[in-house]
């Protein structure tokens, strides 16, 4: 054996040894992780629990027995999220997901406790365990457990769904109808100007849509269009969606319409804030559109001038102060409402991202106790946390600037600050 071959085998065993060490940390640190998130699961089923026996305890007697349970979840899911500057929805979630879990699938939970899977093969079996009736669900835990065993998360998705279907004790046609009454129409804001619309809906429905938004960008490209298939397509939804049509409805050309021609269609009544030098054309400062965030100087100044529905709000564009609005009684005059919700942008519960359009404007200080109507005291809340404000164990301090200051039950502090200058 010569002693390149030697040399070859030693680094062989070498990089063999180290890759074993590398693979067997990394499947300890699952398994720890896998601990971890088994813990997660039964704290939050157990605060869960507290706040519904505790719910008659710490909410007025005011609210109905069943809303004073809701409030009471809400107020500790609340705290728990502000603690780890969570979204509050997102430990409502996982709340549900771990009363499912804990509560109908203790064999899976032993499973995530003993690592043998993962919390995203634990949320692919409650996920489609949700909608399995009591009868049915000890035959789906048996026959789906072994399987998220030697899988990943990804292939039991498919697995999974299978094997809910033939063991359902349901017919799908009922389940049909039930699940068609939960769709609807979300919007995520992405990076860079875009966003994404999902839409829930029936399968016919969305294969429907499918179908046309395709047929439609083939035959854009039929007819010389040299937009790629996805960009037609998309287009094709826009033009739909905005307009009532595509070009084949109306018989006239094939090609579609470009995503700046469908802007012109825009109906909703939304703000964009403008810098004046931005309208002026001598800056390329960005936008800012209500609910989404900075968008390019050249679609701004074109909505703001082109469609009649926005709001047109002009700041100064060193400052960022609004050049357009200004301005003692309890209702709250409309340019006043305007200021503060531009200032606040959004809910200013720690944690909240419900636009402040949408947000009951709040007296900090109440009007009857000597609260006056102006800026340094009113504050941006959706209804959920303008109630939760009033729960014993919740406080709201308002400061110099719009500075709220929060604290929860369990005796935190947090504080929340206006939207700064987006300019």
């Amino acid at each position: 054996m010569t002693e390149t071959t030697l040399t070859a085998i030693r680094v062989g065993d070498e990089y063999a040894a180290q890759l074993a060490e590398f693979s067997d940390e990394w499947a300890e640190l699952h398994r720890q992780q896998a601990v971890l998130d088994a813990r997660k699961a039964r704290l939050l089923a157990r605060s869960a629990a507290y706040a519904d026996a505790f719910a008659d305890a710490t909410v007025p007697a005011i609210f109905p027995p069943a809303e004073r349970q809701d409030l009471s979840r809400r107020s500790t899911c609340a705290a728990l999220a502000m603690a780890t500057r969570t979204p509050e929805r997102t430990i409502q979630r996982a709340t549900n997901d771990a009363e499912r879990l804990v509560n109908d699938a203790p064999a899976v939970l032993a499973s995530l406790e003993a690592g043998r899977i993962s919390a995203r093969h634990a949320q692919v079996i409650t996920d489609q365990l949700c909608d399995v009736p009591p009868a049915g669900r000890a035959a789906f835990l048996e026959a789906v457990l072994p399987v998220a065993e030697r899988m990943t998360a990804a292939g039991l998705k498919g697995r999974a769904r299978v094997l809910r279907e033939r063991l359902h004790p349901e017919s799908i046609t009922a389940r049909a109808v039930r699940s068609e009454a939960d769709r609807r129409v979300e919007f995520e804001p992405a990076a860079d100007g875009m966003a994404w619309v999902h839409l829930f809906t029936t399968a016919p429905i969305a294969q429907g849509i499918i179908e046309r938004v395709e047929a439609a960008a083939t035959d854009s490209r039929s007819a010389g269009d040299t937009r790629t298939c996805a960009q037609l397509q998309a287009d094709a939804l826009a033009a739909l969606a905005l307009t009532g049509v595509t070009p084949d409805d109306i018989m006239t050309s094939p090609v579609l319409p470009h995503p700046i021609e469908v802007q012109e269609h825009i109906k909703p009544t939304v703000q964009i804030t403008v810098p004046a030098l931005t309208m002026a054309g001598v800056s390329d400062a960005p936008g800012m559109l209500d609910g989404y965030g900075p968008i390019d100087p050249e679609t701004a100044a074109r909505i703001a001038v082109n469609a009649p529905s926005f709001t047109r709000i002009l700041v100064q564009p060193e400052t960022g102060a609004i050049l357009s609005v200004g301005r003692n009684q309890y209702r709250v005059p409309a340019d006043l409402q305007r200021a503060v919700r531009l200032r606040d942008g959004t809910c200013r519960a720690p944690g909240c991202g419900r636009r402040a359009r949408a947000c009951d404007l709040d007296h900090s200080i109440a009007w009857q106790d000597g609260g006056p109507t102006d800026v340094g005291n009113l504050a941006c809340l959706c209804r959920h946390h303008h109630r939760m404000k009033h729960l014993p164990g919740w406080n709201l301090d308002h400061g110099p600037g719009g500075v709220l200051d929060w604290t929860t039950p369990d005796g935190k502090h947090h504080r929340t600050e206006p939207d700064p200058a987006p300019f």
